[in-house]
């Protein structure tokens, strides 16, 4: 086998009178330059070892079109502070503006209601009196209902005077 130890270390063994081996070293196939597959360079890493490595092309790339920015675009991005602004101001005011709001909003209600009152006292005050003013007179509904069992059928009488 050729991995095998074969040569004594000049290290202390592990334990007293072992001897330490180290394998042989293996030489590896060298590749010619000249036989290297396209897109394989022999480069050197920073730590000063060279080795092969895939590479990329160096054909030179067409520059890519310059393209402009469109106009919905810039004018997008040069409202959006702006609405942005407004949004903050419109919050301010309306934060402003909440306890005015709230004190009339309770004055309409007042005078709904006054003007409920105003239109619904005459109405009732009509109908209290019986005749009076014009009304028509107070009319009395009286039924009588039975029904025989739980499920039997209700039958009833309904007298207007």
């Amino acid at each position: 086998m050729p991995y095998e130890p074969t040569t004594a270390s000049t290290t202390p063994p592990a334990r007293y009178g072992d001897p330490i081996y180290h394998p042989t070293a293996i030489r590896q196939p060298v590749l010619p330059l000249a036989e290297l597959p396209p897109g394989v360079e022999m480069v050197t890493l920073p730590n000063g070892y060279r080795t092969l490595a895939y590479t990329q092309p160096t054909t030179p790339q067409p520059a890519p079109a310059v393209q402009s920015i469109p106009a919905w675009a810039k004018t997008t991005a040069l409202l959006a502070p702006t609405v942005g602004g407004g949004i903050a101001a419109a919050g301010f005011g309306i934060s402003y503006a909440a306890p005015g709001l709230i004190a009339m909003t309770d004055a309409l209600w007042a005078a709904i209601a006054l003007i409920a009152a105003g239109t619904l006292a005459p109405l009732l005050l009509r109908t209290t009196r019986g005749t009076g003013r014009g009304g028509a007179p107070v009319q009395h509904v009286t039924q009588n209902i039975t029904a025989s069992g739980m499920f039997g059928r209700a039958t009833g009488t309904l007298n207007n005077r």
